[in-house]
């Protein structure tokens, strides 16, 4: 399992085989497959807690460098997420994810700037928008933010986006010589 999407099929697999077992096998048998999988799910996160631990500790130094590059695999991020070891916190993760899916769009992403979660710990987001005539439109700009940001933090309720035309810009007005021709001429 290499990637962020195999280890969301392999998910995926499990819901399916805890319902196999459930339809077929009875609620007794389902109920110690679930408690099987809970502890399975706590043992590893244990042994991720361990070893984000031995990094934070490292004498030489390394320790936080290596964090890092595992943190910056899809895979390895889930599952510090899920057993909430992330050394990010959710506002930086946030911001990460806004920073790393701008460039995508170039000059006509437009801004997006994080206004912070709220008490229901909903995500509160200000898009405005670019565009400036060219094939990215503001939806498919909107809609990568939010994936991007509802990966980067899934442990929050909701997205709230507020999109806002950006102001229009006025043309600029070039005023130069006249051209030698043109001198004393009106």
């Amino acid at each position: 399992m290499a990637s962020g999407h195999d280890a969301q099929v392999a998910g995926e697999r499990v819901e399916t085989l805890l319902a196999e077992l459930r339809s077929h096998a009875g609620p007794q048998v389902a109920e110690t497959a679930e408690e099987l999988v809970s502890c399975l799910v706590e043992l590893y996160g244990a042994g991720l807690a361990e070893i984000v631990r031995i990094l934070g500790d490292d004498p030489h130094g390394d320790g936080p460098r290596l964090l890092d590059r595992l943190v910056a695999d899809p895979l390895v991020e889930s599952l510090l997420l899920v057993h909430d070891l992330h050394p990010l916190d959710t506002d930086a993760r946030i911001q990460r994810a806004i920073d790393q899916v701008l460039p995508q769009f170039g000059s006509h992403a437009g801004k997006v700037e994080f206004g912070g979660i709220d008490d229901q710990g909903v995500i509160h987001l200000r898009m405005e928008a670019g565009g400036h005539g060219c094939g990215s439109s503001p939806d498919a700009v909107r809609a990568a933010v939010e994936e991007a940001v509802t990966a980067a933090a899934p442990e929050t309720a909701g997205l709230d986006i507020e999109v806002v035309e950006a102001p229009t810009e006025l043309p600029l007005l070039q005023i130069g010589r006249r051209p030698a021709g043109l001198q004393g001429a009106r």
